[in-house]
């Protein structure tokens, strides 16, 4: 390879291929992270259909190739009939913008290569939290073109009858306002809170000083607390309110009857309900407390009594589940008992014992008592979490804080560091070798509803590797994953609205989609490839790793939802925190 910064390297045909492509449409032919790189990171874009091709990155203003090379060998998809090649630029550190052009197949997306390349990837995901807040006016200071009026103030909401209790009964009122919207919907669900809050809280734990510092203009309510913990905050303080203080157990949801026509917020008035407290609801609330708990300790002066509060909370939910070890939400069974049916998302679980394996795992370490963890077994191996399967949450924490842990949990906590590398080390396994080059994609397993957010979660497992043993594998393929999710994909698509040149411009959201502003709301991670299609839109393809169309019909592919945006947070904030120390 070659280093090259005078304008005469670049060839006069490639001189002449480049400025037309520019006129008119960038290549979809090249993908890559459509943000960009690190200036000393790794550095690779996928050339669709062609092998051993030379290369060239060149400046924005066609004024210097900046470098050439020729891409790997051809490579193969294990799900598609794709053929591929790697485009290797790692050795380039040289700042700016540029793109990549290839004679005779066209010339890339622009992208930057800068030092802190995913930082406004990472504040723009976490912003949108707040455009998603229920219960208050998203105001022009924070939001500019895409403030809005508030709807669903929630002080008024019905005890539907599934969720009745003697002190509450049927009807009785309650006030639950604040949250956010869990989706392209307007309701809000505690067991989808639960994993969004745990990811987001082990952002905080696990790089401190870097979430203190960073700004996200939202309201300074409590000044004296970090931008990022206030955000938290907001749907910290309606999950108590979601807790029956007369017993400890937590509602499932606080929902309409049915979804929300396309309107916004202001415009929704239907009737509001908590429905059915759950086991599963329950548990997710403990261990979301219990770790709140912990983190807010240090804000007493702030936020006077609040980590106290989640804590009493914590245990009392742990109790309550305790008691009621298998209250499942079963929403069609419970339609047929009550003349009030409910028919927005169940997020019902069949098991849950990966819930109380993480409850009692928050528990134990914020108490430091290990009678919580004792209590249950903890049998499933650390894996890729989803909002049904949350025990590696917990074993997440586990390792996380191994060194203050009861002794009783030490030995436990070395098998699971143990695991997480092995973990690690099977999705690295021969994902050099795919057509994409990364992690994500290697099997057809991978391409489920909301498929992005496995891409995101396995970057998360990748940097709790990094974390543990500093290996520049760990790093590197987390990185070539966080590219998977801004461009380097069978779609081509950079999959966060309102970043990369090929975005979601129709994702299935109500904000984005009635508020008469073209642009969707900045910093949602969209689903992303599904071959279940389960909305029955009229797709592109069926392929699995290409199955995603850019509609708002497409709430199988095209939704958005506070899980999925949780695990891109972390990816991004973590990429940037370890990126500032290298």
């Amino acid at each position: 390879m070659q280093l090259f910064r005078i304008s005469i390297a670049i060839p006069l045909s490639l001189l002449m291929m480049t400025t037309a492509l520019f006129a008119q449409q960038s290549s979809q032919a090249i993908r890559l992270n459509q943000a960009g790189f690190y200036t000393k990171g790794p550095k690779q874009a996928v050339i669709m259909g062609s092998a051993r091709a030379k290369f060239y990155i060149i400046s924005t203003t066609l004024q210097d190739t900046v470098f050439a090379g020729v891409s790997g060998e051809e490579l193969s998809s294990a799900i598609s009939d794709v053929h591929t090649s790697i485009a290797d630029f790692s050795r380039l550190t040289v700042e700016g913008r540029f793109v990549l052009a290839v004679p005779g197949v066209g010339v890339s997306y622009p992208f930057d290569i800068k030092g802190n390349v995913h930082a406004a990837a990472f504040t723009a995901a976490m912003k949108s939290y707040y455009f998603m807040r229920a219960s208050t006016p998203v105001t022009d200071g924070y939001a500019g073109k895409w403030s809005r009026a508030g709807g669903h103030p929630d002080t008024l909401v019905q005890v539907h009858p599934s969720a009745a209790s003697v002190l509450r009964p049927a009807g009785s009122i309650i006030s639950s306002p604040g949250g956010w919207y869990d989706a392209g919907d307007y309701n809000k669900y505690i067991v989808n809170s639960g994993i969004t809050m745990a990811t987001l809280f082990s952002l905080y734990e696990d790089f401190p000083v870097f979430i203190k510092a960073q700004a996200l203009n939202i309201p300074a309510d409590e000044a004296a607390v970090p931008a990022y913990l206030r955000e938290l905050l907001w749907n910290l303080r309606w999950m108590l309110s979601m807790q029956d203080p007369a017993d400890g157990g937590v509602y499932h949801k606080l929902t309409n009857a049915q979804f929300d026509g396309v309107v916004m917020p202001a415009a929704a008035i239907k009737p509001r309900y908590v429905v059915a407290k759950s086991t599963a609801a329950t548990l997710d609330f403990a261990a979301v407390t219990a770790q709140a708990a912990r983190i807010l300790k240090a804000y007493e002066a702030a936020l006077p009594g609040l980590s106290d509060s989640c804590r009493a909370a914590a245990i009392a939910a742990w109790q309550w589940a305790r008691q009621h070890p298998a209250v499942l939400y079963e929403q069609e069974k419970m339609n047929l008992s009550f003349a009030q049916a409910i028919k927005t998302g169940a997020y019902g679980d069949g098991n849950v014992s990966d819930e109380f394996s993480w409850a009692a795992t928050e528990l134990s370490v914020t108490t430091g008592l290990d009678s919580f963890y004792a209590a249950v077994p903890h049998n499933d191996k650390l894996a890729i979490p989803n909002w049904s399967h949350v025990s590696s949450l917990g074993y997440y924490t586990m390792i996380r804080h191994a060194r203050h842990l009861p002794k009783s949990m030490k030995r436990e906590a070395r098998i699971l560091k143990r695991q997480l590398l092995a973990a690690a080390r099977d999705l690295m396994m021969d994902a050099a070798k795919q057509g994409y080059g990364t992690v994500m994609g290697k099997n057809a397993r991978d391409f489920v509803w909301g498929s992005n957010s496995v891409a995101a979660n396995q970057g998360v497992l990748l940097i709790q590797a990094f974390r543990l043993k500093k290996r520049s594998s760990y790093m590197a393929a987390a990185v070539a994953n966080m590219d998977y999710l801004l461009g380097r994909n069978g779609t081509g698509y950079c999959f966060l609205t309102g970043f990369g040149t090929r975005s979601p411009m129709h994702p299935h959201h109500r904000l984005s989609e009635a508020d008469n502003v073209i642009a969707p709301i900045p910093g949602l991670l969209v689903g992303g490839p599904n071959p279940g299609m389960q909305d029955k839109c009229q797709y592109p393809s069926t392929i699995p790793d290409q199955c995603y169309i850019d509609a708002f019909c497409s709430y199988a592919s095209n939704e958005v939802a506070i899980n999925w945006n949780a695990p891109f947070v972390y990816l991004a904030g973590a990429l940037e925190a370890l990126w500032e120390d290298r």
